[in-house]
């Protein structure tokens, strides 16, 4: 698949994006291995999220659903899993694969964790490795790479990690596991991320004793089913956030949107680039912090971004990097090499496309330099990236022509109809 989209129009109207994905995929395991049955609504019916459902189903979870957002799931406790009959197959979702490594380890089966061609690419030591401290026993690929195989029936014991680097995904897993081990299980972070596990096992019940960058549960742990409203996704946002911002004449106001405190990093450095954002509406569902925000067009400065707020917007980077491209002026990013471990390397990937349209990007180890102003058009290759097939196509509404994007079928892993609802929006934007 490959979107073509044309130069020029703004953004304009109310809509909703998506619901969260990283609240979805929490949703289903935690619901799955809880006492008692759970009400999921906004479920995001995208693919990553429906192969983590798919998974636990393969593990004899009777879910209902998905049906508008709305999914019933009947948990079966924390020892009620059952061996699935053949390798679970995760698709695109680094996600599932790496928290449901922890939540595995502590099982009486043995399971194996495989994924598509870009997900056996990415480094899964950064788990594996905490969780053989803990006494798991896990089998990978030369690289540490998948597939997973684990081995169950391992006897976990609780440890005090310390990440080398902040990722949320590897904190879940860690935690995740810890529920399973005897004693109490921290992990300390270098810088906060995403605390949406936290949340949502406290939620279920199970007391997340928090001190600061330190997080704590003890084991074994048990979960009781609750509901959970899904807000929608600020990842998904912060697309429609970037493209009002660029395109002269845009306002659009995106509702029920999550803004958790450790995912607003996007609000706060597009705010540092001069974007007129208006946070109104705010409340609090199931524990998460939502809001409507309006968006109305300005002109962006380049900036200077500040390290600590690198972790807060790291899946928001390709729109951000699109954002600096439009502006004046200089833009630095540094401390951000966690981008060249996502779906696609997205610091060479968004440098090579952005160099493609005619903008003066450089990639770093770490991040990029961009001096923005105009950018031209174009073909660019996403790579299979969601995010960045996303983030290029909102590039057109301040590109001087027509913008193609190459191999855009993993989009539906996190927004189904996009293109729809981007040009519902005023994106001038088809699908081939």
């Amino acid at each position: 698949m490959k979107f073509i989209v044309n130069n020029g129009g703004r953004l304009s109207g109310n809509i909703r994006v998506p619901g969260d994905k990283s609240i979805s995929h929490r949703s289903i395991m935690f619901g799955s291995i809880a006492e008692g049955t759970s009400t999921i609504s906004g479920f995001l019916e995208g693919e990553d999220s429906l192969n983590t459902l798919r998974a636990f189903r393969s593990m004899g979870v009777d879910i209902e659903g998905p049906d508008k957002g709305q999914v019933v799931i009947h948990g079966v406790g924390m020892n009620g899993l059952k061996q699935p009959d053949m390798p679970l197959d995760l698709g695109n979702s680094g996600t599932s694969m790496r928290l449901l490594a922890g939540l595995l380890s502590g099982q009486s089966f043995d399971v194996e964790l495989c994924g598509d061609a870009s997900l056996s690419k990415r480094p899964m030591e950064r788990v594996t490795r905490p969780l053989a401290q803990m006494g798991a026993r896990i089998d990978t690929t030369e690289g540490g790479r998948p597939p997973l195989r684990i081995q169950g029936g391992a006897a976990l014991q609780g440890i005090d990690y310390l990440l080398p680097m902040a990722s949320a995904q590897v904190k879940s897993c860690v935690l995740l596991a810890g529920m399973y081990a005897s004693g109490k299980t921290c992990t300390t972070e270098p810088a906060p991320t995403r605390d949406h596990t936290e949340r949502m096992l406290t939620a279920f019940g199970c007391s997340v004793q928090r001190d600061g960058a330190t997080a704590c549960i003890e084991g074994p742990a048990s979960l009781t089913a609750c509901d959970i409203d899904v807000p929608a996704d600020i990842s998904s946002a912060a697309f429609f956030m970037v493209g009002a911002s660029i395109a002269p004449g845009s306002d659009i106001v995106l509702e029920h949107v999550g803004i958790n405190p450790t995912r607003t990093g996007v609000i706060d450095i597009l705010k540092l680039m001069g974007a007129d954002i208006e946070l109104f509406n705010e409340s609090e569902v199931g524990g998460e912090p939502v809001a409507d925000i309006r968006v109305r067009s300005a002109r962006l400065q380049g900036t200077r971004i500040p390290e600590q707020l690198v972790p807060l917007a790291i899946d928001e980077f390709p729109v951000i990097f699109v954002a600096a491209a439009c502006a004046e002026g200089e833009t630095v990013v540094t401390g951000a090499e966690e981008l060249r471990v996502k779906e696609s390397d997205r610091i060479q990937v968004m440098a090579v496309g952005l160099q493609a349209l005619g903008v003066d990007a450089r990639a770093t180890p770490d991040g990029m330099v961009i001096h923005g102003g105009s950018i031209g058009s174009g073909r660019v290759n996403s790579h299979d990236d969601h995010r960045i097939a996303m983030a290029f196509a909102m590039a057109a509404l301040c590109a001087q022509g027509t913008i193609t994007i190459d191999d855009c079928e993993n989009v539906n892993t996190s927004f189904p109809d996009f293109v729809g609802l981007a040009a519902a929006a005023g994106l001038s934007i088809r699908s081939e």
